[in-house]
């Protein structure tokens, strides 16, 4: 059997590199200002009026800032296996940008198995499966 090409869940969020994936996020051109998910039309900073934006490959670390559990199904177009299974969630704050961006965690790993302060690295995991491809997304994993 032949395995199904791998894909992003979320086209342009991330990169596909199981080595080293990384979030894909912007960066203003006039004031260097960086965000997650990618901004396109306006800097939201306050100080500046710039338009124009770059990608900006984002931390693959972070510390954890917060986290919890999903133990409810979200809604579509969350894509959730039958019967649901519920998991943890962290807000990491990436290392370089001090920005905290959410997510969810390996399986395996409960909420009391993390500390606020602990060092994630990101990762890639299949969100599902179709006839056509794999569906890929990131998660955040405890460093060892």
């Amino acid at each position: 059997m032949t395995a199904k090409p791998k894909v992003a869940a979320l086209e342009g969020w991330f990169t596909l590199d199981e080595q080293a994936p990384q979030l894909l996020g912007s960066r203003c051109k006039t004031c260097a200002t960086v965000y997650f998910p990618k901004q396109t039309s306006f800097c939201r900073n306050p100080a500046c009026e710039g338009t124009e934006f770059e990608e900006a490959p984002l931390s693959r670390r972070g510390r954890v800032w917060s986290c919890t559990n999903a133990s409810y199904q979200p809604p579509e177009p969350f894509v959730a296996p039958d019967p649901f299974v519920p998991f943890t969630i962290a807000a990491v704050e990436l290392e370089a940008e001090r920005m905290v961006v959410l997510g969810q965690v390996v399986a395996g790993v409960e909420v009391t198995d993390l500390k606020v302060g602990q060092e994630m690295e990101l990762v890639l995991d299949t969100l599902y499966t179709d006839d056509e491809s794999e569906k890929m997304i990131w998660k955040w994993k405890p460093v060892a």
